[in-house]
């Protein structure tokens, strides 16, 4: 295979992939141009991406006006603390019901009955416990997450080859010994795709928080749309929340191929 075709299979997704969406645009433009009735509520690209211009990319109404930087940066960290504190959390309830009989029979039956419960219904009691600000979309999102992530990492444990657990005993191994360097590292990279492929229920978890109230964030850009009956902002706001998380995905695929480097 030479150079040339190599290069070509590599890009070839990505060409074809943005040239699909760009007609996508082309296509929802045009419509926009020829004032057909979609539009009025999915105004085309070149309508509110023009309005935030003019708004200096500022949104919101006097005082509790924000750049749209600062409602980015808020949803991202957000999003990546309630699914870091989930991914570790995770890690440790698996853990200690690895290691301990007496932790299966306690943990086991509370999270298979709390994981059914979707993560929009813990929001009221996350409002009446936090009230609402950062703690409040930082635990919903924890919720989205944590139940799948346990019983999925559960799942890896299982999955551990036991000559990797006899073999270490043989060496002289410990319990906890083999926990750290034997299965801990084998489960890491199954978890890790978990989360990611979990990613859009953490995303939708902590867009829905925000809307509860919260004055800031990609979720509370498109409550303001609605209050204000600003389809533009509306369409604004959906624009961002696709491009962010795409970049979340992103860059989650940059870490599990990094620094996960021992995965098969």
């Amino acid at each position: 295979m030479n150079t040339k075709t190599f290069g070509w299979k590599r890009s070839a997704p990505w060409v074809v992939g943005v040239s699909f969406f760009a007609l996508i645009i082309i296509l929802w433009e045009a419509a926009g141009h020829n004032d057909s009735a979609v539009t009025t509520v999915m105004p085309p690209p070149s309508e509110f991406l023009a309005m935030v211009i003019e708004s200096d990319f500022r949104v919101g109404l006097g005082s509790q006006a924000a750049s749209l930087d600062e409602a980015v940066l808020a949803t991202f960290g957000r999003v990546f603390a309630g699914m870091g504190l989930a991914f570790v959390a995770a890690l440790i309830t698996g853990t200690l019901i690895g290691l301990s009989r007496y932790a299966t029979w306690c943990i086991s039956p509370v999270l298979y009955v709390l994981a059914p419960i979707a993560p929009i219904a813990w929001i009221p009691l996350a409002i009446v416990v936090f009230g609402i600000n950062n703690a409040t979309a930082v635990f919903i999102v924890f919720m989205g997450v944590y139940f799948i992530l346990t019983i999925g990492t559960l799942a890896e444990i299982r999955r551990v080859p036991e000559e990797y657990l006899t073999v270490s005993g043989n060496l002289g191994a410990s319990k906890w010994q083999r926990w750290v360097w034997v299965i801990l590292p084998s489960i890491l990279p199954g978890v890790f795709t978990l989360l990611r492929t979990n990613f859009i229920a953490a995303w939708m978890a902590v867009l829905v928080a925000e809307m509860v109230g919260m004055r800031d964030g990609l979720g509370a850009i498109i409550m303001m749309g609605r209050n204000l009956f600003n389809n533009e902002l509306i369409m604004f706001g959906m624009l961002i929340i696709g491009v962010s998380g795409f970049v979340v995905d992103r860059i989650l695929a940059f870490i599990g191929q990094r620094i996960l480097w021992w995965r098969v």
